[in-house]
């Protein structure tokens, strides 16, 4: 399987290219097969653990949506069970890797750029 963003060969059962960090959206085998997901914390867009943006990647939605929620079930529940909650999840989701930054290759120097 190729990345679709930097056209790297990667294993063909890889949500997440190992390069770049982009998601992949297609099985190259099987293009009929849903992507498989798979909940794992934010190590982009994280607040406090990235539970909150983790569980936003998860669900397709705005990480500020995700939070409210758990704001508002963290105060309504009372805050001993929201922050145990919370806790529970930082310690059983896995941590997403993080995505490696792509390197944009630069003139040599002396070279012509074209007009």
């Amino acid at each position: 399987m190729t990345c679709s963003n930097c056209r790297r060969d990667i294993a063909d059962y890889s949500n997440f290219c190992y390069y770049c960090g982009a998601r992949q959206q297609v099985n190259a085998a099987n293009p009929c097969a849903p992507a498989q997901k798979r909940l794992m914390r934010s190590s982009v867009d994280c607040k406090l653990a990235g539970v909150c943006g983790g569980i936003a990647e998860y669900l397709d939605v705005d990480p500020t949506i995700v939070r409210l929620v758990w704001v508002l079930v963290f105060i309504f529940t009372g805050f001993i069970p929201g922050a145990l909650a919370y806790l529970i999840c930082w310690i059983v989701i896995p941590q997403a890797p993080l995505p490696v930054p792509v390197q944009v290759q630069q003139p040599a120097p002396g070279s012509t750029q074209p007009a």
